[in-house]
C-alpha cells in the first residue's frame, strides 16, 4: 500500500466555464483509493461539479483551494463507490412488494410466512414471492403443491426459488396455465413429475414460463415503486453503480423516465434480455453508451446458457453426483448459442452469457471462440456470468480469449452446504476458482446476484476473503487456497467491476477527472479483523458529488 502525497491534475482548470460550481473539500477522512495498480490513502478530497479534482493531504488542498467549501468527514473511512457487477434490479424492488421467504430454514416457516401475507393481503389477484430454499431444509427435498394447497384461499400462488431458476406453484396456478400429464418439457426446462407423472408443482428453468406467462403484468405504479425502493436500498448498501443482468423495453423507459427527472440514485449499466423481438426494438439505434451524464448505459445483452446447481439445473459435462442419470440443462444447442453471440456483438453490444456448470461454460467459450474468429470488433469485453464450476482445461481459455468472469463471492458461500455433493471432489476443484482465475490473468469483476443473494456488498467482500459464514465456518475457509486479499476484493467490487462496463475512465476509483462515486464507512476495511467486514456499517453514499444516501 502507498500513501499519497498528492493528486492533482490538469483536470481541475479545464472544467467547463459555464456553471462552475465552488470547490467542496471532504476533509478529516481516512480515504482509500486504487491509482493504476496501487492502493493508496489520502485524507482530503477537493470535488466540483460531481468529479474528483484532487486528493492528498488537508494542508495541499487549503493551499490549492483557499475558498472551497469545506465539509469533515469526522474521521471516518472513505472508500470508492462499490459497484455490483450482477444483479436484477427491479427483482430487488419486487421483493419489498412481494412475499420474501428467502433464509427461511423449514418448509413450515416457509408456508407460515405464505400464509401470514395472504392473510395480510386480501385483495391480490396472485400470490406472488421469492426465495425458498429446499437445501436449508430438514428434508432437502423439493416441496410440491399440496403443501401450497394447505395455505391457500383459493387464489393461485408463485414462489421462485432464491436462485430464480426454478418455481412452485399452487393447485390453482397450474390450473390456469392448464398443467397436466400431457404437458410437455420444454427446451432447457423440465416440470418436476410424480409417479404418475403428474406435476408436483415445482417447474425448472424454461417450464417456468408455463406459469409466469399467465401472471398479470405489473401496474405501472407497482413499478414505480419497485424502482424506487431498489434504488434506495442499493444506495442504503454502499453500491453507487450496478450491472443489471436482464431489462426489457419496460424497464428501460421506466430507467430513462427517472434518469430525466433526477429520481435515479445509482448508476445502471443495463443487459438487454436476449436477442430476440427486446433485443431488436432496443438495439436498433445501437448500443447506448451515456445517457444523463452516465447514469444509465445500454450496451450489453444478457443471455443464459443453463439453470442452476442449487435447483440441479445447470448444465455439467457428466451427471450429477447426487442425482445420476441428471446431467442438468442446456438452453440451446451450439449453433443457436453461436447465432444469438453473433447478432449482438456484430451490433457492438457486449455479450454476457450466464453459465454456471462445466458443460455450459464450455459451450459459451466454444461460442466466443466463434465469434473471435467471425468477427473483428475484438475489444467488447465479453463476459461470462457466474462461471461457477468451469473444467480445468477450460479455465485458461478465458485468458485466451480475453473473457471477463463475472462472478458473486456469496454464491460460494451459500452453496458450499451442496456445491461439492452436486459435482463431487473432483469437479469442485474447478469451481468457485477465484484465485486460478486471477492467477492467469483474468479479470473478475464482483456482484452479488441480488436478490438471489443479499444487495449488502460488504458480505461479497467478506465471502471474498474468508470463504466462510458469518459464524466463521468453516475453519480457515472452503478452499481456501481462492480467497482473496482484501486489495484484490475491493478491486473487483470497484476498478474491475467499472472495467467490465466499459466505464474504468469514469468510475471505480477516486482519482481526478472522475465521477465522485463514494462512500462512507464506519470501520476501517483494511485494518478490522476480517471477521467483521461483513459487519461494516454505510454512513453515506455520494454519488456525482451529490450525498444521496445518509444513515443519521
Amino acid at each position: 500500500m502507498k500513501y499519497l502525497v498528492f493528486v492533482f491534475t490538469a483536470f481541475s482548470i479545464m472544467i467547463a466555464c459555464t456553471e462552475v460550481e465552488k470547490v467542496m473539500i471532504l476533509h478529516d477522512i481516512n480515504g482509500y483509493t486504487f491509482q493504476q495498480d496501487d492502493l493508496v490513502e489520502f485524507e482530503a478530497m477537493a470535488i466540483q461539479n460531481g468529479k474528483v479534482v484532487a486528493i492528498g493531504t488537508m494542508a495541499e488542498m487549503a493551499m490549492d483551494f483557499p475558498d472551497a467549501n469545506h465539509i469533515s468527514g469526522n474521521g471516518y473511512t472513505v472508500l470508492p463507490g462499490l459497484i455490483d457487477a450482477h444483479a436484477h434490479v427491479m427483482g430487488l424492488g419486487f421483493q419489498e412488494l412481494n412475499i420474501d421467504v428467502s433464509g427461511i430454514e423449514s418448509l413450515e416457516g416457509t408456508l407460515q410466512k405464505v400464509s401470514e401475507f395472504a392473510a395480510d393481503n386480501p385483495d391480490i389477484e396472485w400470490l406472488t414471492g421469492r426465495g425458498w430454499n429446499q437445501v436449508l431444509w430438514e428434508s432437502n427435498e423439493f416441496p410440491d403443491a399440496n403443501d401450497l394447497d394447505s395455505v391457500s384461499d383459493g387464489r393461485p400462488i408463485w414462489l421462485t426459488r432464491v436462485d430464480g431458476h426454478a418455481g412452485w406453484a399452487n393447485r390453482a396456478a397450474m390450473d390456469l396455465a392448464d398443467i397436466s400429464s400431457e404437458t410437455e418439457d420444454p427446451q432447457g426446462g423440465r416440470i418436476i413429475r410424480n409417479g404418475d407423472g403428474e406435476a408436483t408443482g415445482i417447474f425448472i428453468d424454461t417450464a417456468m414460463d408455463y406459469i409466469r406467462e399467465i401472471i398479470p403484468e405489473r401496474t405501472s405504479l407497482e413499478r414505480e415503486t419497485a424502482l424506487e425502493l431498489a434504488t434506495e436500498k442499493m444506495v442504503s448498501n454502499g453500491i453507487t453503480s450496478v450491472h443489471d443482468a436482464r431489462i426489457d423495453e419496460v424497464d428501460w423507459e421506466l430507467y430513462t423516465r427517472f434518469a430525466d427527472q433526477g429520481r435515479l440514485k445509482a448508476r445502471i449499466y443495463a443487459m438487454i434480455g436476449g436477442t430476440g423481438a427486446t433485443f431488436d426494438k432496443l438495439a436498433k439505434n445501437g448500443p447506448v453508451e451515456n445517457y444523463a451524464d452516465h447514469m444509465l448505459a445500454l450496451r450489453s445483452v444478457k443471455i443464459s446458457a443453463d439453470g442452476a446447481l442449487g435447483s440441479r439445473g445447470a448444465a455439467l459435462l457428466e451427471e450429477y453426483d447426487d442425482d445420476p442419470g441428471n446431467r442438468g440443462l442446456l438452453f440451446y444447442d451450439q449453433g443457436e448459442l453461436n447465432e444469438m453471440v453473433f447478432k449482438g456483438a456484430s451490433l457492438g453490444f457486449q455479450m454476457n452469457i450466464h453459465a454456471i456448470g462445466d458443460a455450459a461454460n464450455r459451450q459459451v467459450l466454444n461460442a466466443f471462440e466463434f465469434i473471435k474468429r467471425e468477427l473483428e470488433n475484438g475489444d467488447l469485453r465479453h463476459r461470462i456470468e457466474h462461471a461457477q464450476v468451469v473444467h480445468p482445461d477450460d479455465i485458461p481459455r478465458f485468458a485466451e480469449l480475453g473473457i471477463i468472469a463475472s462472478m458473486q463471492p456469496t454464491h460460494a458461500t451459500s452453496d458450499m452446504n451442496m456445491a461439492e455433493g452436486r459435482v463431487g471432489n473432483d469437479r469442485i476443484q474447478g469451481g468457485y476458482a477465484w484465485r486460478t482465475f486471477l492467477n492467469q490473468g483474468t479479470v473478475i469483476a464482483g456482484g452479488s446476484d441480488f436478490p438471489v443473494e443479499a444487495v449488502n456488498p460488504f458480505y461479497g467482500l467478506y465471502a471474498a476473503v474468508t470463504r466462510q459464514d458469518f459464524n466463521g465456518n468453516p475453519p480457515g475457509g472452503w478452499y481456501p487456497e481462492h480467497s482473496l486479499s482484501r486489495e484484490e476484493a475491493l478491486k473487483i467490487f470497484t476498478v474491475n467491476a467499472a472495467y467490465a462496463a466499459h466505464q474504468e475512465e469514469i468510475i471505480g476509483s477516486l482519482t481526478p477527472g472522475k465521477y465522485a462515486d463514494f462512500i462512507m464507512i464506519d470501520k476501517d476495511y483494511f485494518k478490522i479483523e476480517t471477521s467483521d467486514i461483513w459487519k461494516i456499517n454505510i454512513l453515506e453514499t455520494w454519488v456525482a458529488g451529490e450525498r444521496v444516501y445518509t444513515s443519521y
